[in-house]
């Protein structure tokens, strides 16, 4: 096992134990950013690399909270200072030779769930679960950092036998689809030729790999805050506006919304908080949903009927209902010279068996965001998939078998950075 490999798969373990939510990643994004300054290798971070009028979905209490909780883990001031107050990095590597501009993105957060500590589930096993109750990397987030902090390693290292420039994406904020189009927004993909994302897991087993062809849902993600008055439930519930009764409408109403004939859709109330106690009329409602669709129309006409939908249930529970848009993602653009080379380079990699492009439905990947701004001023950009052996992405038991996998989605990033960078491209 190379010591690039080595190096990637204590990364992986390393952050693993310390999974932050999205715009939290501080711990995490010191861990790459720290490792990418003892290489030598310059980054940007903050407004740099996130533009704030994108923003969507980040919440300062709990951003407050995630600094406090990285300096007591020895994070220093001035790399929190250095940040803005915002998660995401990008490391620049500049060969100094004529050649296309070549980005990779890897995602840096993780999820509200608690971790399994079954003997069975290797994190557990071999003594890296995570050290927060309730928060976990169930979705392979940890091995995409880990990843894409080794290829800018390599990078680095093989400088002189590249030609070009490359950037390698640490985007915060996946999970909700928040972080991709702030990134984006910043400019930072303007100047980009070649732009790769890759996921772990989904559809396909240790050493299968495959390139994405379609398949990603549009989606829009709502938290919604319904407002009424309480009153006493026995003697004076005339006197209350009932905000559990209606978000509970709400919800029966947005299952009703009719289905779109030109894609599928998709629509989940997936947390709804509610109520003072038993004998009172409910003032407060909290609801966490979302809607999906085959296109970026289809999925617009869900999430404007969703709107409809509580813009009516305020009027008839005599409530008020604050709704934002906490999150949004698109459809993907398809390039396929980017594809094409894409397989090129998956077929330079030993050992592993490339499956036919995948257009399997599912869920949304705000990846769609870089790969449409970069072939938005006629740049090329593709999408991966590389396998694992898992019970199902979001679980407790959730896992990827990070010395098997990970050199899989390693390799392929680098023979693509020789096809497209080598000096003899």
């Amino acid at each position: 096992m190379s010591q690039y490999i080595q190096d990637m798969i204590q990364t992986r373990r390393t952050l693993h134990r310390r999974p932050e939510e999205g715009w939290t990643e501080f711990e995490t994004m010191w861990h790459v950013c720290s490792h990418l300054d003892q290489w030598g290798i310059p980054y940007l971070t903050g407004t740099k690399v996130i533009n704030t009028e994108f923003v969507m979905g980040r919440d300062e209490t709990l951003v407050k909270d995630a600094i406090d909780r990285a300096l007591k883990h020895g994070v220093p001031q001035t790399f929190i200072d250095k940040t803005e107050g915002y998660t995401g990095a990008v490391a620049i590597i500049d060969t100094g030779r004529p050649g296309p501009t070549t980005a990779f993105r890897c995602d840096m957060d993780a999820l509200p769930v608690r971790e399994s500590q079954d003997p069975s589930h290797e994190p557990a096993k071999l003594g890296f679960a995570s050290e927060r109750p309730g928060f976990m990397h169930a979705c392979g987030h940890d091995g995409h950092t880990a990843v894409g902090l080794t290829v800018a390693h390599w990078l680095w290292d093989h400088k002189d036998e590249l030609c070009g420039k490359f950037k390698i994406l640490f985007q915060p904020a996946e999970e909700g689809v928040r972080g991709a189009r702030p990134m984006s927004e910043s400019g930072i993909l303007d100047d980009v030729d070649w732009f790769v994302g890759s996921h772990v897991g989904g559809a396909f087993k240790s050493g299968e790999v495959c390139v994405q062809d379609g398949g990603f849902l549009a989606s829009t993600k709502f938290d919604i805050t319904f407002t009424g008055l309480e009153a006493h439930a026995g003697n004076a519930p005339h006197l209350g506006h009932n905000a559990l009764v209606a978000a509970a409408c709400a919800t029966m109403m947005i299952q009703g919304i009719p289905r779109h004939g030109d894609g599928d859709t998709r629509v989940s109330v997936g947390k709804l908080v509610a109520g003072e106690g038993r004998n009172i009329i409910a003032r407060s409602a909290v609801m966490q949903m979302e809607v999906r669709g085959q296109t970026q129309e289809v999925n617009d006409f869900m999430a404007e009927n969703v709107e409809h939908i509580i813009e009516g249930v305020e009027k008839a529970y005599q409530v008020t209902a604050d709704i934002k848009r906490v999150g949004e993602s698109s459809t993907l653009v398809l390039c396929p010279p980017a594809m094409d080379k894409l397989e090129e380079a998956m077929r330079n990699v030993k050992g592993i068996k490339m499956m036919p492009r995948y257009h399997g439905a599912a869920g949304s990947e705000d990846c769609s965001w870089h790969i449409r701004r970069v072939a938005s001023h006629g740049g090329q950009a593709a999408f991966f998939l590389y396998g694992c052996e898992h019970k199902g992405h979001h679980r407790p038991d959730f896992d990827i078998q990070d010395e098997k996998n990970l050199p899989t989605a390693f390799n392929i990033f680098v023979e693509f950075a020789k096809l497209v960078n080598g000096q003899n491209g």
